[in-house]
């Protein structure tokens, strides 16, 4: 019987075919190579958390609500009530704040019922999320993430030789810190590469491209966007007194948001006004408002989508390159 494509050999095989036959393509010296790096990069992730002094922790997939809400949410039937699967595992990571556990980490999967169908989307994938508590700003934060990161990076070009042979890559270690941009420098980058953005709006592909591209230029591969407009983020992050901004970030990896995270709301009153302000019923999130009432420290956290890490790291040309079976629009099987 003839094989539906190539092991050895190196004629170019579409995207669906290789994925229909996941089982032979994971025979390629290279192919395999990615997802062995892949495994390394969740312990490094583990390796470096635990030096920080965070124990891993796992929160529930299935929810009464989301933590962003939106229409983003996969609606499950749980024996006759509405459940949603998890965007990421947000609240239950602030909920952990009240309780003594300074520091939390976890590893893994997250979903987002977005009807995107580009190299960069998907509707299942695994998230790095942490969140530490009595920060004294997002900057804390910050400097925690590039710190991980960093000994990510320096642990796969290290301890991953073999496998970035097999691949023909090396990996690139940028200078800490990493350069911190505010939302408005990037708004006069994008409209000086021809792009008009209003004040307030997303920068979206096109725009985060063109500031990864300008960073590129001046020899910076991850630098972090700070400041967002409070509209443009969701409830539980906090706002910046006396203006239209926030205590947010996003780390950017050549042209490409990897890390979302900032400073969260801890007092209960301004959370419940930030609730309502983006239109939430606070009587919907009552089990998580419950940790607030009686004192939550200061705190701030993030998630990386761990695939566009390697992604971006390997230099690969798709999402779907780094996730053994994919879930897409289109992609239900295998």
């Amino acid at each position: 019987m003839p094989l539906p494509m190539g092991v050895v050999d190196k004629v170019n095989v579409e995207m669906d075919t290789r994925l229909n036959h996941r089982f032979m393509d994971l025979r390629k010296p290279e192919i395999k190579a990615i997802f062995e790096l892949k495994s390394l990069m969740f312990g490094l992730i583990a390796e470096a958390c635990r030096e920080n002094g965070f124990v891993q922790v796992s929160t529930p997939k299935i929810n009464s609500s989301g933590a962003e809400g939106g229409a983003t949410l996969f609606k499950v039937d749980y024996f006759g009530r509405e459940a949603y699967l998890a965007q990421s595992p947000q609240l239950y990571k602030q909920i952990l704040m009240s309780t003594g556990l300074d520091r939390v980490y976890e590893i893994s999967p997250a979903f987002r019922a977005e009807n995107s169908n580009t190299n960069r989307h998907v509707t299942e994938f695994v998230s790095f999320d942490g969140e530490m508590s009595w920060i004294s700003s997002e900057e804390d934060v910050m400097s925690m993430i590039e710190n991980i990161v960093d000994f990510v990076l320096r642990g796969i070009k290290d301890r991953g030789a073999e496998q970035l042979a097999a691949l023909g890559k090396d990996i690139n270690i940028p200078a800490l810190p990493y350069p911190r941009l505010t939302y408005e420098e990037c708004l006069e980058i994008v409209r000086e590469g021809g792009l008009d953005i209003k004040d307030g709006e997303d920068l979206g592909t096109e725009g985060e491209k063109i500031v990864g591209d300008r960073m590129s230029s001046k020899g910076f591969d991850l630098y972090f966007i700070c400041e967002y407009p409070e509209d443009a983020k969701p409830f539980y992050i906090m706002e910046k007194d006396g203006t239209s901004y926030s205590y947010s970030f996003d780390l950017d990896y050549r042209g490409q948001e990897i890390s979302s995270g900032g400073q969260r709301e801890h007092r209960i009153d301004r959370l419940i006004e930030r609730m309502e302000k983006k239109g939430l019923d606070p009587k919907d999130f009552e089990f998580y408002l419950e940790a607030f009432r009686y004192g939550m420290p200061s705190h701030g956290g993030w998630g990386i989508g761990t695939e566009r890490l390697l992604v971006k790291m390997l230099d690969l040309p798709n999402i779907r390159e780094a996730i053994l079976f994919p879930r897409d629009v289109s992609r239900l099987s295998p």
